[in-house]
């Protein structure tokens, strides 16, 4: 289906895009969620909806991919540990996206932002101190077969907090300390946004010169939050994932109510 006639982009426009993806990428790095501060702009902008969310796919990809190669060279990230679930998230994403262009998504309206509250309650007040990981609950197997394709499925169908989705199973369920959580979760996350994207190409819905734009600023703010995980762990992620999980829940309920 091909794109409506689209605003052109002025050279203020193009560089809003880049500071905003450098916002967005830092924010995603840390605790995910950038897609709070992406979408808003690329609707505000005057892309429709569908194309907003393919685009934000594309500006995604940069970052995730910026925030994985960081941790993979920081030995935050093992690849050998969280390769297959990569796969996985990769294909439940193919899934979700062929979805999304064939299914109403308004079932999830509700319940992603309660789920959110309920991860941010979960990351105020269980295991304040420190960066110790909580007692495993899911193994290797289904977390990779389970969990993985479930959340990249979500990812490629709706998308919003998804990054705080794979964060909490990997920390609150599989077991991972919050650093590692964060560093396995770009991966999953990339392998989500790949997929997503390469469905949205192929349909004709990515806006090109937007999502390059937004990218590269995405690119580096997503390094720099990277660092900031690697340099100040738990302090940092902890509260981080708090507000940006409450943010995205009042976002969404709010879009909803109106």
């Amino acid at each position: 289906m091909p794109l409506p006639v689209l605003p052109e982009f002025s050279n203020e426009l193009l560089m809003l895009f880049v500071a905003v993806g450098f916002a967005a990428g830092l924010v995603d790095a840390i605790a995910g969620g950038g897609g709070l501060l992406a979408l808003p702009v690329l609707l505000s902008a005057g892309l429709p909806p569908l194309a907003a969310l393919a685009t934000n796919k594309l500006t995604g990809s940069f970052g995730t991919l910026s925030a994985s190669l960081h941790f993979l060279g920081s030995g935050h990230a093992r690849w050998k540990r969280i390769g297959p679930a990569v796969g996985t998230a990769f294909v439940g994403s193919v899934f979700g996206t062929w979805a999304v262009q064939h299914l109403e998504a308004d079932f999830l309206g509700w319940l992603v932002p309660l789920l959110l509250i309920a991860f941010a309650a979960y990351f105020a007040f269980a295991h304040p101190a420190g960066d110790a990981p909580p007692r495993r609950r899911v193994g290797e197997g289904p977390f990779r077969y389970f969990l993985s394709p479930l959340i990249g499925a979500y990812d490629g169908f709706f998308g919003p907090g998804a990054g705080t989705f794979f964060v909490a199973a990997r920390h609150g369920l599989h077991g991972d300390d919050l650093t590692q959580a964060t560093a396995h979760t770009k991966f999953l996350n990339l392998a989500s946004n790949l997929a997503a994207l390469s469905f949205f190409a192929l349909a004709g819905h990515v806006v090109w010169m937007a999502g390059l734009a937004m990218g590269v600023g995405q690119f580096t703010g997503a390094r720099v939050g990277a660092y900031a995980v690697v340099r100040h762990g738990a302090r940092l992620v902890r509260p981080l994932l708090v507000v940006v999980s409450l943010a995205l829940s009042l976002r969404l309920l709010f879009s909803e109510m109106g």
